[in-house]
């Protein structure tokens, strides 16, 4: 009997290892109940408020993200852990804010600096964890994806970050998304632009923050480099362009903000 259930076991085994919705369909619901875009499409809001008035939708996608084994992920691929990764930080971001909702910025979160990140208040793959965890250790660091343009995908509640979009990253499509997460963030000239008055390309204190991480990006030799590809899209004067285009402008960078993304 005992052999008997173990063959069963085996067999199940691989079909619950599957089991995981990679389209992160839940959250896709949820997103697209309580996220919306500004008037430009540069910028999107969350309505806490209402999202706080129904947090069921929410906590069953945490509970399917929570319940996923270390040894399910390890077997998944590289774009199906990354897609992961950037859905459970934002989705424990905004359930984070929800359990203090209404607050003024996510800093005014816990009693020390960073404390909401720092705090292990979620279980994932297995372990407590904090949103630090998700960032620093798991998607950056030297176990990490080296992946620059996480940094505009992750979500940290606040109006200077990027826009938190109205479907989950999925692996079929994380490169596309990617590089609109990038263009959107970058056209935001509240955040981006460049200044013809100084000369100078400025940029969010995002650049200034985790700058390293994207030197070296598509050949790039400075954070300079970055920005090449996107010279339409930050200016619209002509020489503005060529310089950006030929990493010519100096950066500056600008103060982030960090009043809560409420819709109001």
């Amino acid at each position: 009997m005992k052999r008997f259930m173990f063959l069963i076991l085996f067999l199940l085994f691989p079909l619950v290892c599957q089991a995981f919705d990679h389209q992160h369909s839940l959250w896709t619901d949820q997103l697209q109940r309580y996220v919306i875009w500004g008037e430009h499409g540069v910028a999107s809001e969350v309505d806490y408020a209402a999202w706080k008035q129904d947090r069921q939708g929410l906590a069953d996608y945490l509970e399917q993200v929570s319940n996923v084994s270390a040894e399910q992920y390890r077997d998944w691929s590289r774009n199906q852990q990354l897609a992961f990764l950037i859905n459970a930080y934002n989705a424990f971001t905004v359930d984070l804010v929800l359990r203090h909702y209404p607050v003024e910025s996510i800093k005014d979160i816990g009693f020390w600096p960073g404390s909401p990140w720092r705090s292990k208040f979620f279980t994932l793959l297995g372990q407590h964890r904090s949103l630090d965890d998700i960032e620093h250790r798991m998607l950056r660091g030297d176990k990490g994806f080296s992946e620059p343009r996480i940094h505009f995908a992750l979500v940290c509640a606040s109006r200077g970050c990027p826009a938190l979009p109205r479907e989950a990253y999925i692996s079929e499509d994380l490169e596309s998304q990617f590089e609109e997460a990038i263009e959107r963030f970058l056209a935001d000239q509240g955040r981006n632009r460049f200044n013809v008055v100084t000369g100078h390309l400025e940029v969010s204190a995002l650049f200034d923050w985790y700058g390293g991480d994207f030197i070296g990006f598509n050949g790039g030799k400075t954070l300079a480099d970055f920005f090449r590809p996107y010279a339409d899209i930050l200016s619209d004067d002509t020489a503005g362009k060529k310089r950006i285009q030929r990493a010519m402008a100096p950066l500056s960078f600008l103060p982030y903000d960090w009043r809560l993304n409420d819709h109001r």
